[in-house]
């Protein structure tokens, strides 16, 4: 299981840090995403860390802004989001890749989800 938290409502500019907790002794193996809904949208890819935490992907959108990044001793999976800005106020969801190795943006490829967490940026 995933359990997303750290979103809140901030001011453009402004940054949060977002949590991703798994459970179970196999977190570790598994690479991790984040996704994002905004309201009347589709689900959309952030960004993604392999199993070992050696290689990241991230969304054009949020590349240079954002940073994901794992702690496999406390199985978390974190997301930075600094210099937040007005577009991405949405839901944000952890999802755990059925593969370890790979740096997927598809929805398909990820198994479980967390339940989200409201992240609202106020311009």
């Amino acid at each position: 299981q995933l359990q997303a938290s750290g979103g809140g409502s901030v001011q453009a500019g402004d940054s949060l840090r977002l949590s991703c907790a798994g459970s179970g002794s196999s977190f570790s193996i598994y690479a991790v995403g984040w996704f994002r809904q905004a309201p009347g949208k589709e689900r959309e890819f952030v960004a993604t860390v392999t199993s070992s935490g050696d290689s990241t992907y991230y969304a054009g959108s949020v590349k240079g802004r954002f940073t994901i990044s794992r702690d496999n001793a406390k199985n978390t999976v974190f997301l930075q989001m600094n210099s937040l800005k007005a577009e991405d106020t949405a839901v944000y969801y952890c999802a755990r890749n059925r593969y370890g190795g790979r740096l997927d943006d598809l929805p398909h490829y990820y198994d479980y989800w967390g339940q989200g967490t409201l992240v609202t940026v106020s311009s």
